[in-house]
C-alpha cells in the first residue's frame, strides 16, 4: 500500500506492471477497486498501471471539511491537482489517461491544462451535457439513502469505500446533489476542442443514465476523437464488458503507441 500526502492529506495510489504508464480515474462513486478486472490486461500487454482513490474516497482522507468541499467549484480544478500531485510523485513525463464517467470530467481539465503530458485519452460513460439542472436530474437517477440501493450497488459500494465508510460517503453526496457534478447545468462541451491528443470515447448503447447520443457529442467536440459504441452495455461498462472495453483500449494505445 502506498500513500502521497497532498494539501495536508493521505492520497492512496497503486502500481502494476512494467512499461508506459496508463493511469485509471476511478468513478464518482468508486474507488481504484473498481479497476480490478481492466488493469491486469494492461499489465499482461505491457503497460504499467497506476491506480489511485480521489480525496475521500477509497483509502484516502477526506478531511472534515469534505462534504462541503465535495459540493463546491473547487472539486473539479482540486482533483486536476492533486492527479498532477501523483504524477509529480511518481516522476512521470508522459501517461495515458483511462476515466470512467464522471472522472472524464477531470481526464478532460487534465488533458487541456497538461498538454505535453497526456499521450492519449479515453474517457467512458461520461455525461457530456445536460439539458436540465443537475439538482433535478441527479434525484432521478439515484435513490437518497444508503438503505434504498439495491443489493448489489450496495455491496459494490461497501467494496470500494469499506463497511465504516460507505453510508456516510454515499449520502452526504446525494444530500449534495451528487456533488459538484450535480449542480447547475453540466456542459463539457466547451472544454473539450482544448484537448489536442487523440482521444478515445468509450459510450454504452444501453445505459440506464445516459443516452448513447452524448458519446456522439464528446466525439463531435474533440479535434483528434474517436468514438465505440459497446452494443448491448449498460453504464458500467468496464464491469460488463471488461475483455471488450481492455480490447477497444490497447488498441487505441496501438493505433498512436506501441507501449512497448
Amino acid at each position: 500500500m502506498s500513500f502521497m500526502k497532498f494539501d495536508g492529506r493521505e492520497v492512496y495510489y497503486e502500481t502494476h506492471g512494467q512499461g508506459d504508464t496508463v493511469i485509471l480515474l476511478h468513478h464518482g462513486f468508486g474507488s481504484s477497486k473498481m479497476w480490478k478486472e481492466i488493469y491486469p490486461a494492461l499489465v499482461d500487454n505491457g503497460y504499467r498501471a497506476v491506480m489511485y482513490d480521489r480525496r475521500g474516497f477509497g483509502l484516502s482522507e477526506a478531511g472534515s471539511d469534505f462534504a462541503d468541499f465535495f459540493a463546491s467549484d473547487q472539486y473539479r480544478p482540486y482533483s486536476v491537482e492533486e492527479l498532477a500531485a501523483l504524477v509529480t510523485q511518481l516522476g512521470l513525463d508522459d501517461f495515458h489517461l483511462v476515466c470512467q464517467c464522471e472522472a472524464g470530467v477531470i481526464g478532460v481539465d487534465y488533458a487541456a491544462q497538461y498538454p505535453e503530458q497526456v499521450k492519449t485519452l479515453s474517457i467512458s460513460s461520461t455525461l457530456c451535457y445536460s439539458e436540465k439542472r443537475m439538482e433535478e436530474l441527479v434525484p432521478l437517477m439515484f435513490p437518497p439513502t444508503f438503505a434504498e440501493l439495491d443489493d448489489g450497488f450496495r455491496s459494490k459500494m461497501i467494496y470500494w469505500h469499506g463497511a465504516e465508510k460507505a453510508e456516510a460517503f454515499y449520502e452526504n453526496g446525494m444530500e449534495k446533489g451528487g456533488g459538484a457534478y450535480g449542480v447547475g447545468v453540466h456542459d463539457l462541451r466547451p472544454a473539450l476542442p482544448g484537448v489536442q491528443c487523440p482521444a478515445l470515447v468509450l459510450f454504452p448503447d444501453r445505459s440506464g443514465l445516459f443516452a448513447v447520443e452524448q458519446g456522439v457529442m464528446h466525439y463531435r467536440h474533440l479535434p483528434a476523437g474517436e468514438l465505440v459504441v459497446l452494443p448491448r452495455c449498460g453504464h458500467h461498462t468496464y464491469e460488463q464488458m471488461p475483455e471488450e472495453y481492455c480490447r477497444q483500449v490497447l488498441g487505441f494505445f496501438d493505433r498512436y503507441y506501441t507501449g512497448l
